[in-house]
């Protein structure tokens, strides 16, 4: 092999290893953000099992990696009213105030706090922390319907999981203000 082949495959492989380097530091910084985020929720776990469930997270800044986080929410809320409106149609008679009551709050979830946090995290956060705090309220206030029925909640999960999510959004946000 002549001298010149060798100083080629010596700087490509240099450039190769610094190129591995950067990408292997840059990932190195995205964990970082999540996980110094994550820190600052109420429930860390949750916290990083929504954020890494996305592939975007990756190079995502702050507010994007609460907008994530909204988005769990807004799925949560879509499954969850349809959920409602199933049993609106066949569920039992007694159950019907409640499930009026919660298709009430989770609307209010889906057509106010969740344009108001998509669009004020990138713009002042602190109407979206406002709309996270409430979104955990209404799906609060669904759970609670239910303790004036003789039937217990089919969606003590559901609420729980959206209540916990929307404090996780709101800590993160916190980050922004």
């Amino acid at each position: 092999m002549k001298m010149g082949s060798i100083s080629l495959v010596v700087a490509v492989a240099t450039v190769t290893m610094l190129l591995q380097n950067e990408v292997v530091s840059a990932a190195r910084k995205d964990q970082q953000l999540i996980e110094t985020t994550c820190k600052n929720t109420p429930d860390y776990h949750l916290c990083i099992a929504v954020i890494t469930a996305d592939p975007s997270c990756r190079a995502a800044p702050l507010q994007d990696l609460a907008l994530i986080v909204v988005a769990e929410i807004k799925k949560k809320t879509v499954e969850i009213i349809k959920e409602i409106e199933h049993l609106k149609k066949s569920g039992p008679k007694e159950m019907q105030p409640a499930l009026k009551k919660c298709r009430s709050y989770y609307n209010a979830v889906q057509v106010g706090d969740i344009p108001v946090a998509e669009q004020a995290t990138w713009g002042n956060p602190k109407f979206a922390e406002t709309a996270m705090a409430d979104a955990k309220i209404e799906a609060e206030m669904c759970e609670d319907a239910f303790l004036k029925v003789p039937n217990p909640s089919p969606f003590t999960k559901q609420n729980k999981y959206i209540a916990d999510v929307a404090a996780v959004a709101r800590g993160i946000i916190r980050n922004l203000l």
